[in-house]
């Protein structure tokens, strides 16, 4: 005789078997570096600093009171290439129709957006600072002798553009869905938009251009602004990606 089975009271919830949140973040920055324009921008971004440092070098005739300013100009040539690298991560999905099967394997839209952003933000850091390294290697083996108090300090500041920049990048382009239309906006603004705010109305530029902040914040002065100004750059472009995201008509 077969004894009877009692149903449990406890509710079956079922298990998600979607990836974890790290598991996603590696697999985006895999995405970033697997393809041949990403590899591309790595590598211009993680060569471009030194070999502008090597020029300046070069072209200098005149002592050096601090390395900082140097190393953290150089680095920004680096660090706006990675705005390409954040606005490919996300505008290139929806151009090359990628987006579909990202989509169809993790339908949460805000946590594949919140995956994307935090493997940029780790290239873009990597790769900056990496490029700043570099270009302090070039300066203390060709340029002329100078303290390199702060070099550090510039390092990190740098490192942490290249991850403020990328996600910037990263939140424009998901907010377009559009890689031409994303790249082009997001240059025109940052090469195009603020250099021509800066000479017209200096005070203003000053206090929203993500580039004075950064050089602000490896000086070591208005460190609040700075960080308030990058921080703001930063969110405005991610929450307008996740908007735009979350409304966008998968084809």
């Amino acid at each position: 005789m077969t004894a009877a089975v009692i149903p449990s009271s406890r509710p079956v919830v079922p298990r998600r078997s979607g990836a974890s949140l790290s598991a996603q973040v590696g697999l985006e920055v895999r995405k970033s570096l697997s393809t041949r324009s990403g590899v591309a921008l790595v590598g211009a971004a993680a060569l471009l600093a030194p070999a502008a440092m090597s020029v300046a070098v070069a072209s200098s005739a005149e002592p050096l009171s601090s390395p900082t300013g140097p190393v953290v100009v150089t680095g920004m040539l680096s660090v706006l290439v990675l705005l390409a690298l954040g606005v490919l991560s996300t505008a290139g999905e929806w151009t090359h129709g990628s987006v579909q099967t990202t989509y169809l394997l993790e339908p949460r839209r805000t946590r594949v957006l919140a995956a994307k952003a935090v493997a940029v933000a780790a290239v873009g850091a990597g790769v900056a600072a990496v490029a700043a390294g570099l270009a302090t290697g070039v300066l203390a083996l060709f340029g002329p002798s100078v303290p390199f108090d702060g070099v550090g300090r510039a390092v990190l500041v740098v490192g942490i553009a290249g991850a403020a920049f990328a996600l910037v990048g990263a939140g424009i382009g998901a907010a377009l869905g559009n890689t031409p239309g994303a790249l082009t906006g997001v240059y025109l603004l940052n090469l195009g938009v603020l250099p021509l705010l800066q000479l017209f109305t200096p005070a203003l530029a000053d206090a929203i251009d993500p580039g004075n902040a950064v050089l602000s914040l490896a000086q070591g002065s208005e460190q609040a602004q700075s960080i308030t100004v990058l921080t703001v750059w930063v969110a405005v472009a991610l929450v307008a990606g996740a908007a735009m995201t979350r409304r966008r008509a998968v084809q």
